[in-house]
């Protein structure tokens, strides 16, 4: 296996990281070359530079140091670095969904006039669940109401998290008896970085205790918020086919890369794309018109919304500036490499970030998003592109690109499974009981140089698939899985002979594309909804389901998987990317305590078959627990035998 291969599975990354290396320009797979040997303590977690008097380190082989300055050992110390990176990662999601609320709140209060409702139905819905009477009252108004309400989630003083109510009353009665029903956002994390101080919290089951509880304000709070408000802003997805890959990209176009998580200025810049104005600027320059492509999880969003392709996942944001068809990159927060103000020195491409609190060092444009003027901002970015254009030099877009179906909401799935009038998750349910669908599997996260790019994805999911498991994938595994051709329905004939029945009885693929990484909430709604359903146990953790991300990347995976974990579900990680294994007492915490009290426990596992084989076992035990895994005789009951029957 040459360089190349090694770095990406993907043919296209590996066609232009060959021409990075030849022109001699500095890559992400180049600086983590350059980082090589990685600090060993770090990996283990057992480094603490918390307070003055460190930084310390444990010693993992008993020959040096037990102890912290302070007195801490491993074991708080590991529990400090792991609960400070699910304060991080639930930060990150619910500062999002923050953003997304102020933004909603203008829209109803008509402060931003460029948004609108556009998915009314689901506005009544959410408003519901949120404690509001719609009533006869118009849709501003519920919108107002709505908007307060969701922005108080983020700070009150008192209460429980409104969203968390979604979960079954077995699950909540779980989190009530531990102390982790979450309550505001911003107090969970203030109080993680609180405990997680210097001579405060230091006991490491107390530490965890209070680290899922942020988790779930985030999963179930924060991160949900996000979804419902954006799906009633933007519009509730539904399935529609895209494209993938850097091939998306046109010769003869003006190239607008939208790269980040927050959709509401992406939203827009779909919008302005269509204005006659701006697509008559783009003619005046040479172009034909303007391809908007989208990265990370951005992407996600504007391909299940709007058919927007996606030029690729997150160690593509580099190479998409190697093929010198970029006129700009506009970014916002989360998962942007510094990297890329070197790569873009190289190329004409102009960067451009848009976030009030996301500013890079090295790049001069910033267009600073406000969403009284969100248009207006819009077009100006684009402007900028398409004065771009005619600086561009040499270019190489590679010819590679793949077709997927998207836009698998909850709402999708009721509607597919049961109808407009009769929707139910009951078809679904019935086929997990009489073994067609042997269960579910969650394939979500990143792309990680520490491994081949997109390899851990399509592996575990192609097992997944052949072994008859459905999967559902957000963030970048999704764009992976869609890379290689798993999200069309064609992609049923790779599935065992139970799923490629389903698969074809429906039309869905045998892969479905949920969206984007705070969308996992969509995942948690839904195992609720099959629980509710009946038929598949009496909680969360009964159900047949398991959860992976082998190449997580950011701190955010780290909250998404506790959040997973304390709503019953095993979930799997790559043991290169999980560090706490310089504490074996958190070890044994997380990968077998933790069980006895969410249901849902960690796992680690670097090889992708044998993490898959470890989730299949988990969820046939699942079924062996429920009895569905027992042939029951089929009997004719005469009158006689149907009198003795006891109901």
């Amino acid at each position: 296996m040459g360089e190349k291969e090694r770095k990406s599975k993907d043919p296209v990354a590996q066609e232009m990281i060959q021409r990075l290396e030849e022109a001699g320009i500095e890559t992400v797979w180049d600086r983590f070359e350059k980082q090589q040997p990685q600090c060993g303590f770090g990996r283990l977690g057992i480094c603490c530079r918390i307070c003055g008097m460190g930084p310390c380190r444990i010693d993992p082989f008993g020959e040096g140091p037990e102890k912290g300055i302070c007195g801490a050992d491993a074991d708080t110390i590991v529990a400090r670095n792991f609960v400070r990176m699910i304060a991080a990662g639930a930060a990150a999601h619910s500062d999002h969904g923050r953003h997304v609320a102020h933004t909603f709140l203008e829209m109803a209060e008509g402060k931003a006039k460029d948004y609108g409702i556009k998915d009314p139905v689901k506005l009544r819905t959410v408003a519901r669940l949120m404690g509001i009477d719609p009533g006869d009252r118009s849709d501003k108004e519920v919108a107002v109401e709505l908007g307060e309400k969701a922005l108080e989630e983020f700070g009150k003083t008192e209460g429980t998290q409104i969203m968390a109510e979604r979960a079954p009353e077995t699950r909540k009665a779980v989190w009530k008896k531990y102390g982790v029903l979450p309550r505001a956002v911003d107090r969970e994390i203030v109080e993680c970085m609180h405990r997680t101080t210097m001579g405060v919290d230091q006991d490491y089951r107390h530490l965890m205790l209070q680290g899922t509880r942020a988790s779930l304000a985030d999963g179930w709070g924060g991160s949900m918020l996000a979804t419902e408000l954006q799906d009633i802003m933007f519009g509730t997805p539904t399935p529609a086919v895209g494209e993938v890959n850097l091939g998306v990209l046109k010769e003869d176009e003006v190239n607008v890369i939208v790269h980040g998580h927050e959709p509401v200025l992406s939203e827009m810049l779909v919008e302005a794309s269509r204005q006659p104005d701006i697509k008559a600027k783009a003619r005046a320059v040479g172009a034909k018109g303007i391809t908007l492509a989208g990265i990370c999880c951005t992407a996600n969003e504007l391909l299940m919304r709007h058919g927007i392709p996606i030029a690729g996942n997150f160690l593509h944001q580099e190479l998409a500036i190697a093929t010198g068809a970029v006129e700009a990159m506009v970014v916002d927060v989360q998962c942007v490499m510094q990297g890329l103000t070197e790569i873009a020195k190289h190329y004409h491409t102009k960067l451009i970030s848009t976030s009030p609190i996301a500013r890079i060092a090295g790049v001069d444009t910033h267009v600073e998003f406000r969403a009284d003027k969100a248009l207006d901002t819009a077009k100006e970015i684009l402007a900028m592109a398409i004065e771009n254009y005619k600086n561009r030099g040499e270019t190489h877009i590679p010819k590679g690109r793949a077709k997927l179906i998207s836009g698998f909401t909850h709402e999708t799935i009721n509607y597919m499974l049961g109808g407009r009038f009769r929707a139910s998750y009951r078809p679904l349910n019935d086929n997990i009981i009489n073994g067609k669908i042997r269960g579910i599997a969650a394939v979500v996260g990143c792309n990680n140089p520490k491994t081949m790019q997109d390899e851990n994805h399509t592996a575990m999911v192609r097992h997944f698939i052949q072994n008859d498991v459905l999967v559902v994938t957000t963030g970048c595994g999704q764009i992976a899985c869609a890379k290689e051709g798993l999200m069309t329905p064609e992609a049923a004939r790779l599935a065992g002979p139970g799923l490629r029945e389903v698969c074809e009885t429906v039309g869905i693929p045998p892969v479905l594309a949920c969206g984007s990484c705070v969308d996992n909430s969509r995942l948690l709604i839904a195992v609720s909804e099959i629980v509710k359903e009946g038929g598949l146990g009496v909680d969360m953790c009964d159900v047949p389901v398991a959860g992976a991300c082998l190449e997580s990347m950011s701190e955010k995976a780290i909250a998404i998987g506790q959040y997973v974990v304390a709503s019953g579900v095993y979930t799997v990680f790559n043991t290169d990317m999980l560090p706490i294994l310089g504490s074996p007492n958190m070890k044994k915490f997380l990968f077998e305590e933790i069980e006895g009290m969410f249901g849902g426990k960690w796992g680690i596992e670097s090889d992708p078959i044998k993490a898959a084989d470890s989730m299949i076992a988990h969820i046939e035990g699942k079924r062996d627990k429920l009895g569905i895994n027992r042939a029951v005789e089929r009997k004719l009951y005469d009158m006689e035998a149907r009198r003795q029957l006891a109901f």
